[in-house]
């Protein structure tokens, strides 16, 4: 037999380390795997941003090559002022324009993004670039180039002396004090050939104060205009609106006289240039016509500029741009507006490793213009990725946060609720335990578990309440089983004694083999030798060993019936068959079952009413068994007293007709059975009770 094991008085240690452990090292899972996510964030996003600093710098560096962005470094101070009176002209990326023809002239001032767009009710309406030429030795000269759509154009006569009578041009130009005006009339030359279009020179007149023209025309001022022969909306129609183009050249006295003077020492563009006002309207026939195009009238926009590359810049990046020793322009991008990150998580984010470093990015560029060279410095902002990484550790810090709150509010409720309560039972479980098995404890004594402070409605709480309540169901049945077990053998033991005696007087009486009254004063006997010296009738029977042997059932069953009036027990009937039928039996054990059968019928029958035995072979569970039938008529057993008549009093109690019976005799017959390995049950019939018993053929 295997020892008992000790019950532990607590959980073991290796196992709360273990599961404490679990908790930590889920804990600190959490925590590396959100470590883990920062990293790979902060790689991501370092390598992104790298990505896109080398590409700013490239668009930037591809933007100012351009010509549209080499005027703008040429003229870092020129704004377009919308619904301004004058505009100021701006320095081209050229040496000079070829104003004499339009497809040269149209190319260089959109290439140079110099013509200023005005856009009225949505409609790009008309174009004016105002620009002198990056050298001074082409001469000193301000271009006008624009474009306008208007209708079609009247020309001045030959020799006819009123300007106003044809579509002009009037310019002025204010510059260190002195003014300058000049009248332009259109007068038409030949059409093109090739595509129809109108073409014509302006010709310029130097105009007073007072309005009035000079008789001839100023010899340097040059001006052509176009009028294309197709309509804007690409129809050909008499009454529309073309598009209008023209170049202008117009001579300025004082660029020539400095050129002149200064030679070498010439400072180009002139510091003044922005201070320089020109102001060009395109005027209809007539005095009193509105002008088709002014300068000065709203919806001009804006040309590019250095300040429009800001769009490029991310919050912290910054632009400086330098000529020489001079500065032309600092740049920097949009304010990072958003919170500050909170030193301790700055200082994780800036601890978490990155390939290839977090060393500061600068990239320089150089741009070559006529006018110079041009340094481009790039510098890039660490700190941006680090404030846009901080932003997304916020927003995890809550989710991990909430982790470890959830991990360590499981750990304390399974340690508070669980672990400690647990603990607490085995304890005294193991205090129980070693109190019952301590050397000298009494056997009789009832045994008690305190479990009222763990009594609850969860599975730990019902399971120590249980536990108790078992205890005490253990200590009560222990009690009456004590008591009866006492009683009992105290009754069987007087009773053993006072039968054997007679019993031994009537063997002596019946001595003769073939005297019926010998068999039963036989049975009895064996009956007191099973019963007597043990401490209940259920533990004998419990205990005795059956010889199982071959038996005729068919003799014994005659010889039963035959004799049953011997034990009182009138009107068995039996049908004997022809032929042996052999079974595995106990004789007197078999007898003793029939008997108690046959007794427990003949208390319940009608007076006078046969009591049948039939035999029956059949085939059970895959194997033969002999199936006797013991029938009486008279009144039903309770469906719920089916099963139950067969334990230990149960029939005696609820015999109404026989009071005193102790309700052993049913509890004998199925012992029996069973230790011969057969089966007994009741079962109601129309007109009483029949009680089946199967016995395994021989």
């Amino acid at each position: 037999m295997r020892p008992l094991i000790p019950l532990r008085s607590r959980i073991p240690l290796r196992l709360r380390v273990f599961f404490r452990g679990a908790f930590l090292l889920l804990a600190l899972a959490v925590l590396a795997l959100a470590l883990s996510v920062l990293q790979e964030e902060k790689q991501r996003s370092w390598n992104a941003y790298r990505d896109s600093f080398a590409k700013t710098q490239a668009q930037i560096a591809a933007r100012l090559r351009h010509p549209t962005g080499q005027l703008a470094l040429l003229n870092p101070g020129v704004r377009q002022v919308d619904g301004a009176a004058t505009v100021s002209p701006v320095v081209l990326p050229f040496s000079a324009i070829d104003f004499d023809d339009k497809a040269k002239a149209q190319q260089a001032v959109e290439m140079a993004g110099c013509l200023v767009p005005y856009v009225r009710q949505g409609e790009d309406r008309a174009r004016l670039c105002v620009a002198v030429g990056n050298n001074p030795r082409a001469g000193g000269f301000i271009y006008t180039i624009g474009q306008v759509a208007m209708g079609d154009l009247l020309p001045r006569r030959l020799g006819e002396r009123d300007l106003s009578a044809a579509h002009r041009l009037h310019i002025s130009v204010t510059m260190r004090g002195q003014h300058w005006q000049w009248l332009a009339p259109f007068e038409a030359g030949t059409p093109s050939e090739a595509t129809g279009a109108t073409r014509g020179r302006l010709t310029g007149f130097a105009q007073a104060e007072d309005g009035r023209t000079a008789d001839k025309p100023v010899r340097d001022f040059r001006g052509w205009l176009w009028q294309d022969d197709r309509c804007v909306d690409g129809s050909r129609r008499d009454d529309c609106e073309r598009q209008t183009f023209f170049s202008v050249r117009l001579p300025v006295e004082l660029f020539r006289d400095e050129l002149q003077t200064a030679r070498g020492q010439l400072v180009w563009p002139p510091a003044d240039l922005d201070r320089i006002q020109v102001r060009l309207q395109l005027l209809a026939p007539g005095l009193s016509a509105p002008p088709v195009f002014d300068s000065a009238q709203p919806g001009a926009m804006p040309l590019f500029s250095l300040s429009a590359l800001n769009a490029l810049l991310l919050p912290g990046e910054t632009l400086r741009i330098r000529r020489g020793a001079t500065e032309v322009a600092l740049l920097a991008g949009e304010e990072d507006r958003s919170e500050p990150l909170s030193p301790l998580l700055d200082r994780l984010i800036r601890q978490l490793p990155v390939e290839g470093g977090e060393d500061a990015l600068r990239s320089v560029d150089t741009i070559d213009t006529p006018l110079g060279r041009y340094e481009l410095t790039l510098a890039g902002d660490v700190h941006g990725v680090q404030r846009a990484l901080g932003r997304v550790a916020t927003r995890m810090l809550g989710f991990v946060g909430a982790l470890l709150a959830a991990i360590a509010l499981t750990w304390a409720a399974i340690e508070l609720r669980v672990i400690r309560r647990i603990t607490v039972l085995t304890k005294r479980a193991a205090a129980l335990s070693r109190s019952v098995k301590a050397p000298g404890a009494a056997g009789g004594q009832p045994v008690a578990l305190d479990v009222a402070d763990l009594r609850s409605s969860d599975e730990l709480g019902v399971l120590a309440g249980t536990l108790a309540d078992l205890l005490q169901r253990v200590n009560d049945d222990a009690r009456r089983e004590q008591i009866r077990a006492a009683q009992e053998k105290d009754q069987w033991h007087a009773v053993g004694h006072e039968i054997m005696s007679p019993l031994q007087s009537l063997m002596v009486l019946h001595g003769s083999p073939d005297d019926p009254s010998r068999r039963y004063i036989q049975r009895m006997q064996q009956a007191i030798k099973v019963l007597y010296g043990q401490a209940s009738p259920a533990e004998a029977f419990a205990a005795t060993t059956l010889g199982l042997a071959t038996l005729d059932l068919n003799q014994f069953l005659q010889h039963v019936a035959a004799n049953a009036h011997h034990v009182d027990i009138d009107g068995v009937v039996y049908a004997p068959k022809p032929q042996p039928v052999l079974v595995q039996a106990d004789e007197h054990a078999l007898e003793d079952v029939v008997t108690h059968v046959l007794r427990n019928a003949a208390r319940f029958r009608p007076a006078g009413a046969p009591i049948t035995l039939a035999i029956t072979l059949e085939g059970h569970d895959g194997h033969d068994h002999v199936r006797l039938d013991i029938h009486n008529p008279g009144p039903q057993i309770a469906p719920d007293m089916l099963e139950r008549i067969f334990e230990y009093g149960v029939s005696g109690e609820a015999d109404a007709v026989s009071p005193g019976q102790r309700g052993q005799g049913l509890f004998v017959a199925r012992t029996w059975m069973a230790k011969m390995g057969g089966t007994i049950a009741a079962r109601n019939t129309g007109d009483g009770v029949t009680f089946e018993l199967l016995l395994a053929r021989a």
